[in-house]
């Protein structure tokens, strides 16, 4: 997978998130994953040689992931794959998705929408979409076998997880949600989170005091 690789761009809105961007070099082909905020720098980035963007992912709907959607799908014509789940619940209620809260109410709907386990065939590479309601009811998770890589989200963090305060968030469905589905991978799988830094299912199975291995 030399050809293949990701990269971590964080946009700066008023929250921090990480936003990647899957990058095929040899066909000069690229996704995003939940371009947050930021489009300006985001629209130069896929105007530049090296970065023709063909899709953006989405790996839940809360504002603070969602702010440059809009932007980039009528700037570059692609489209816009989210969890069913979330499409129905968050992604088309501001009071839901957050973005009331923050003064800028949105909604957005996705062009395809994708179930657990699903697995989609892009910039040559299998990606397998992996359902985990918790942070919110159709958070999505996206694996990369090929290239030992896991897009988690808010699921999963560096020794914490997301947050379950917010609407259709569930600790208990957060829980069974890392434990059956993510904690099965691999131990060497690089965990690319939706805000900190990078690390492993290994790492996370030992260390993570929030979610903790335990019973699979």
């Amino acid at each position: 997978m030399a050809d293949i690789e990701i990269f971590r761009k964080t946009v700066y809105g008023f929250m921090d998130v990480n936003c990647y961007i899957l990058v095929n070099h040899a066909t000069s082909e690229c996704v995003v994953f939940d371009p947050g905020a930021e489009a300006d720098t985001l629209t130069e980035i896929f105007s530049s040689p090296g970065f023709n963007l063909k899709a953006i992912f989405l790996t839940h709907g809360h504002d603070d992931h969602i702010g440059a959607v809009k932007e980039l799908r009528e700037r570059f014509k692609v489209p816009v794959y989210a969890s069913k789940e979330e499409d129905e619940k968050v992604l088309s209620d501001p009071s839901v998705n957050l973005s009331a809260m923050f003064g800028n109410p949105q909604t957005l709907h996705a062009d395809v929408l994708l179930e657990d386990g699903q697995e989609l065939d892009i910039l040559g590479v299998k990606i397998k979409c992996i359902l985990t309601p918790g942070h919110t009811a159709g958070g999505m998770c996206y694996y990369i076998e090929e290239m030992s890589s896991l897009i988690a989200g808010d699921t999963l963090f560096c020794e914490s997880v997301g947050r379950t305060d917010f609407p259709t968030g569930s600790a208990g469905r957060l829980t069974r949600s890392i434990r059956e589905k993510l904690y099965t991978l691999p131990d060497d799988t690089k965990v690319f989170p939706g805000h900190m830094d990078t690390t492993t299912i290994g790492w996370e199975k030992k260390n993570n005091m929030v979610c903790p291995e335990g019973l699979i």
